[in-house]
C-alpha cells in the first residue's frame, strides 16, 4: 500500500487520495472498511473516539490480532511505518470531532512464561498494562486492569502487572508520534501449547472474549473521564453493524436449519390408528408409530453445517451465538438419523435435559393439590361447548389478519392437516392443525395466543431482524419460547386447571420415560396415580415417546418457571418478543440491541392488551408459581 511518513506538526497535512476518502468517509458518518497488502485493514462502523490497533509483523493465527478486529473501530497494519500516518490522520480527524482520542494498543508477550508442557498445576497467567500519563488514560488503564482482573479463562486467573511504557517500542513509538493517549495491553499466549505451539480452540475464543470485553471497558472509562460520548454501558461501544462473513454464514446456517422438519420428523403420522391399536390391545402393548420417510440426507447437510466459517466474524458475541447454533443443528440431525433406534433417546437427553429433581417436585405439586378437580376427556372442562379444527381454523384466521393490520409482513398460512395428533403445531411460518383437533370453546384464544401470539409472532419478528437466526432460533431457545407460550395462555384469561394438569404431567411422565419406562406403564400411572382420562394420558405418553423417546414435553413447565423467576427479579418481556431466544441469551439481546444490531420487535403480542393482562403481569411481578395461575 501506498505510505505516507510522519508529518512535520508545523505543515499541513497531505495525504494520499485513498486516505483522502477514509477521512471524508468518517467525517460524513459513513462506515469505512479498508483492506491494505499482506492481511491490513482499517474498520471503523461509526466515529468513535478510540481506535483499536494490532501489528502483524509477519505472525499468523495470533489471538490479538482478533481482539483488536473485534471492536467497532479497528486499525490492522502490518508495522508501525504502516501504522503511523492512517493512525495520525484517523486519530486527528476524531479528536477534532469529540475532543479526545485514544489508542489501544493490543498485541501479545512472546511466551506463557509461567506454564510448561509438564505442569503438575495451572498457574496465573499474564497480563502487562501500560498507558499515557493523562488523567483519561490512566482512567482507561485502570478499568482495563479491573475488566481482566475479575476474568477467569479455562481455570486460569490473570496476574496483571503495570509496566513502564517507555520499556515497550512500539507502544512509545506510537505514544510520542501521534500524541494521542495511548492504552497498551499484552498478554501471555495461554491458548497454545508452551512446547509444541498447537492451539487450544476454546481456550483462544474465551481468551479473546474477555480482553476485548475489558477493553471495551477501557473504552468506556476514557469516554467518561472526557465526556465524549453518554452511555449506558461499556457494550454500547460495540459494533453496530455486521460484517458480510456474518450475513454469509447466517444464510447458511439457515439453510442446514430449513432443510429439515424436526418435530415432524419425529411425530407420529398415525395417531389415531395408534390409538386404536393401544385400545385393542387392553392398553397393555405399546402401539407401533409410524412416522414419514426423512426428507433430508443427513451426511449432506453436516458437511454444509461444519464448512460454515465463523473465523472471519469479527464479534466474539455473534461468533457465540453461532457456533451454539451449529452445535445444536448437529444434535438435531443426529437426533433424527437415530429415530426409532435405543439411542434416539440419549440424543434426546442431551439436547432437552434431564427432567430435574425441583422440577419433577413442582409438577407432582401440581397434580396432587389439583387432584380433586382433575377431569377427564382432552383438556377441558366438563359441559363446555366443544371447538373443531374448522372453528380453530376461522379463530385463527382471525388473528392472523389482526397481526397483519399491525406488519404487514405477518404471512402465516393455515394447514387442516390429517397426518398429526390432535392439537395444534408451528413449523416455520405455518400453523398446522390436526383434524382430530377438539378443544373447549373457551380456551381457543388461549391456545391461539400460545401458537399464534407468541410461536408465529416472534418467527415473523425475527425475520424482520437482520439475521435469520433470530427467526430459527438461538440454541436452546425452545424452553423459554414453551414457557411464554405457557404464560401467554394465563395473560389471555385461557389458563384453567385441566391445562395446568396437563402442563405438569408432562414432566412426571417424561422423567418416567427418560427412566426407562415403557409406554404403557407410563400411561397406566397417568391413568391411575393422576386420574387423566385414557385420551388424554395416550396423548402425553405418544408424544413423550414418539421417535424412541422424546424429552422435549418437560420444557413447558421448566420454561414457564424460568419465566415467572425472571419476572419476578424485575426482568422485561420486550426483549423476548424480538426472536426466538433463550433465558440464557436475555443479555445477549440487550446489547446487541443496545448496540443497534436488533430492532424493536414490529408487532407485540395481542393478549398483552387483554382487559385484565396488566394485572396478571402485576401478579407475577410480585411473585407467583404456576399453581397460583389457577388458584389466586
Amino acid at each position: 500500500m501506498t505510505r505516507t511518513h510522519h508529518r512535520d506538526r508545523d505543515r499541513p497535512a497531505v495525504y494520499p487520495e485513498w486516505l483522502e476518502e477514509i477521512l471524508g468517509c468518517i467525517r460524513a458518518d459513513k462506515p469505512v472498511r479498508k483492506d491494505f497488502e499482506h492481511g491490513g485493514r482499517l474498520h471503523i462502523d461509526r466515529p468513535l473516539p478510540f481506535l483499536s490497533l494490532f501489528l502483524i509483523r509477519g505472525r499468523q493465527d495470533i489471538a490479538a490480532r482478533d481482539v483488536a478486529a473485534a471492536n467497532a473501530s479497528y486499525l490492522i497494519a502490518n508495522n508501525l511505518e504502516e501504522a503511523l500516518p492512517i493512525v495520525a490522520a484517523v486519530g486527528g480527524v476524531l479528536k477534532e470531532r469529540f475532543g479526545a482520542f485514544m489508542l489501544l494498543d493490543v498485541d501479545e508477550l512472546e511466551h506463557d512464561t509461567l506454564l510448561t508442557d509438564d505442569s503438575p498445576y495451572l498457574p496465573p497467567f499474564e497480563i502487562r498494562i501500560a498507558a499515557t500519563g493523562e488523567p483519561a488514560a490512566e482512567e482507561a488503564e485502570t478499568a482495563l486492569a479491573e475488566g481482566v482482573d475479575i476474568r477467569q479463562v479455562k481455570f486460569r486467573t490473570p496476574h496483571v502487572e503495570r509496566f513502564a511504557l517507555e520499556t515497550d517500542f512500539q507502544a512509545t513509538a506510537l505514544a510520542r508520534k501521534t500524541g494521542f493517549s495511548l492504552v497498551a495491553v499484552r498478554f501471555a499466549p495461554i491458548y497454545r501449547q508452551p512446547e509444541s505451539g498447537k492451539i487450544y480452540p476454546d481456550l483462544r475464543e474465551r481468551l479473546i472474549a474477555n480482553i476485548f470485553d475489558a477493553g471495551l471497558r477501557a473504552f468506556a472509562a476514557f469516554v467518561a473521564a472526557t465526556q465524549t460520548l453518554k452511555i449506558t454501558t461499556h457494550r454500547a461501544l460495540g459494533r453496530k453493524a455486521f460484517v458480510d462473513a456474518v450475513s454469509r454464514a447466517d444464510r447458511s446456517i439457515d439453510e442446514v436449519a430449513a432443510s429439515f422438519d424436526f418435530l415432524l420428523a419425529v411425530t407420529p403420522i398415525n395417531a389415531d390408528a395408534a390409538w386404536q391399536e393401544f385400545k385393542a390391545g387392553n392398553f397393555k402393548r405399546a402401539p407401533r408409530f409410524l412416522y414419514r420417510p426423512l426428507s433430508v440426507q443427513v451426511e449432506v447437510e453436516k458437511r454444509k453445517l461444519f464448512s460454515v466459517a465463523f473465523d472471519r466474524f469479527e464479534d466474539p458475541v455473534l461468533y457465540h451465538l453461532y457456533r451454539e447454533k451449529q452445535q445444536e443443528l448437529d444434535l438435531q440431525l443426529s437426533l433424527i438419523t437415530a429415530r426409532e433406534t435405543s439411542r434416539f433417546v440419549e440424543y434426546s437427553r442431551a439436547l432437552y435435559g434431564p427432567v430435574e429433581a425441583t422440577l419433577h417436585r413442582s409438577a407432582a405439586e401440581i397434580l396432587a393439590k389439583t387432584a380433586k378437580a382433575a377431569h377427564d376427556g382432552d383438556d377441558g372442562e366438563a359441559g363446555n361447548e366443544i371447538a373443531d379444527c374448522r372453528d380453530v381454523e376461522i379463530a385463527a384466521r382471525a388473528m392472523i389478519v389482526s397481526y397483519q393490520r399491525q406488519y404487514e409482513g405477518f404471512t402465516a398460512e393455515i394447514e387442516l392437516r390429517d397426518d398429526l395428533p390432535p392439537g395444534l403445531l408451528v413449523s416455520d411460518g405455518r400453523l398446522l392443525i390436526s383434524r382430530t383437533t377438539r378443544v373447549p370453546a373457551s380456551r381457543v384464544d388461549a391456545l391461539l395466543s400460545h401458537e399464534i401470539g407468541v410461536h408465529l409472532l416472534t418467527y415473523f419478528n425475527g425475520s424482520a431482524q437482520g439475521l435469520r437466526l433470530f427467526r430459527s432460533g438461538l440454541a436452546g431457545y425452545e424452553g423459554m419460547q414453551e414457557g411464554l407460550a405457557v404464560f401467554s395462555e394465563y395473560m389471555a384469561g385461557g389458563m384453567t386447571i385441566a391445562r395446568l394438569r396437563l402442563v405438569a404431567a408432562r414432566v412426571v411422565a417424561c422423567a418416567a420415560m427418560l427412566e426407562g419406562r415403557p409406554f404403557a406403564e407410563t400411561y397406566d400411572m397417568l391413568v391411575g396415580e393422576h386420574g387423566f382420562g385414557p385420551a388424554t394420558a395416550f396423548n402425553v405418553a405418544l408424544r413423550l415417546y414418539r421417535g424412541g423417546g422424546l424429552a422435549k414435553d418437560a420444557i413447558y413447565l421448566r420454561g414457564l418457571m424460568e419465566l415467572l423467576d425472571h419476572l419476578k427479579a424485575g426482568g422485561a418481556l420486550d426483549p423476548f418478543w424480538m426472536g426466538k431466544i433463550s433465558a440464557s441469551h436475555f443479555r445477549v439481546m440487550q446489547e446487541l440491541s443496545l448496540r443497534g444490531l436488533l430492532k424493536m420487535p414490529v408487532i407485540r403480542p395481542a393478549f398483552l392488551v387483554h382487559p385484565h393482562a396488566q394485572a396478571r403481569l402485576d401478579k407475577a411481578r410480585a411473585g407467583m408459581t404456576p399453581l397460583d395461575m389457577v388458584t389466586s
